[in-house]
């Protein structure tokens, strides 16, 4: 294997298991991840976000971390519009002192959901429009050169090393490549989009303290199981829920993906689900491997994000277990 996988959790909640749960089911989840051999577990933030408990990711990055002993640990990511950066880099200097070297700071740019949740929050959807200069604020507080605010100094945060990483949404290829961060990106407009941008950061990349060479990490939904088919059932629950959020505006429970596809289902509702399903791969570990390797090769990956979510936990576990073998995983000395 010529590229690193590791695992983004968005903390979804589960039919009849509440917010509490969904929060002790990620970091129990992380424990199983790291004993896969697997090189990050991320976690989300979404506030106000009905169907998904994952708000605060630095506090629960912090649970993650105490419950694992090797794996890195990080966010995909902080919404950095929705904070200050010295907040930003207080938290990650206190989470990186706690846990030397193992923690990673993914940045995203998307602000509050609703204009309700974005007025809780403080912020209009113009803040986003801040996203470059809240980004060189942050770093500068690390590196302890920033000017803006003389005499301010980010503790315990200055002077630690906390990679860094810009996930792409809008702009975010190109201000990657601008302060030589590392990008995450997925094939969410399609694969001819996602070539165009990771073929730009390439381009324009400028080696940075974080980052020498341009290093890509593509996310995408990856499901094994023993045919076709139940693969595509362990993908049904959170991309069905992904479809409802588009129109409703919220993430229903995860249900099981019989109940799922019971549903009645407006022709546009079936068209969607049909289409963020071929969007994933799903498959037996045969064709896993054909489809995730073609992935890499074609976008030149240096790492991939598997962002996967079902309601039966344990069928989660058996999958990311057959990943892991797919993906030739090491598993970590105890």
């Amino acid at each position: 294997m010529t590229y690193r996988i590791s695992v983004l959790d968005r903390s979804p909640v589960r039919r009849g298991r509440g917010n509490g749960q969904a929060l002790r089911d990620t970091v129990a989840f992380a424990g199983d991840i790291e004993a896969l051999g697997y090189h990050r577990f991320w976690v989300s933030e979404h506030h106000g976000v009905p169907g998904v408990a994952g708000s605060a990711p630095t506090v629960l990055a912090a649970a993650v971390a105490s419950a694992t002993g090797r794996i890195r640990v990080g966010t995909g990511g902080v919404m950095l519009p929705n904070h200050r950066p010295l907040v930003v880099a207080e938290q990650f200097g206190v989470l990186d002192s706690l846990f030397p070297g193992r923690i990673d700071l993914g940045l995203g740019r998307s602000v509050g959901f609703t204009d309700g949740v974005r007025r809780a929050l403080g912020q209009g959807k113009e803040a986003a429009d801040d996203f470059g200069d809240q980004v060189r604020e942050l770093l500068a507080f690390f590196r302890g050169d920033q000017a803006d605010y003389p005499g301010v100094h980010a503790i315990p945060a200055e002077g630690r090393r906390v990679p860094a990483f810009l996930l792409a949404t809008g702009s975010g290829a190109a201000l990657a490549a601008e302060l030589g961060l590392p990008l995450v990106i997925a094939p969410v407009r399609g694969e001819r989009v996602l070539l165009d941008a990771v073929a730009r950061y390439r381009d324009e990349f400028r080696p940075s303290d974080q980052a020498a060479e341009p290093y890509v990490v593509v996310s995408t939904a990856v499901a094994v199981a023993d045919s076709t088919a139940a693969a595509r059932r362990l993908l049904v629950p959170e991309a069905w829920a992904t479809v409802y959020s588009r129109s409703h505006g919220v993430f229903p429970p995860l249900s099981p993906p019989g109940e799922v596809l019971a549903l009645p289902m407006t022709d546009r509702e079936s068209a969607r689900l049909d289409e963020v399903l071929a969007g994933q791969i799903g498959g037996t570990p045969d064709e896993v491997a054909d489809r995730l390797g073609a992935l890499v090769e074609t976008v030149g990956a240096d790492e991939v994000l598997v962002s996967t979510s079902t309601y039966d936990q344990s069928a989660r576990v058996d999958s990311f277990a057959a990943l892991a073998q797919v993906a030739g995983l090491a598993v970590p000395a105890a």
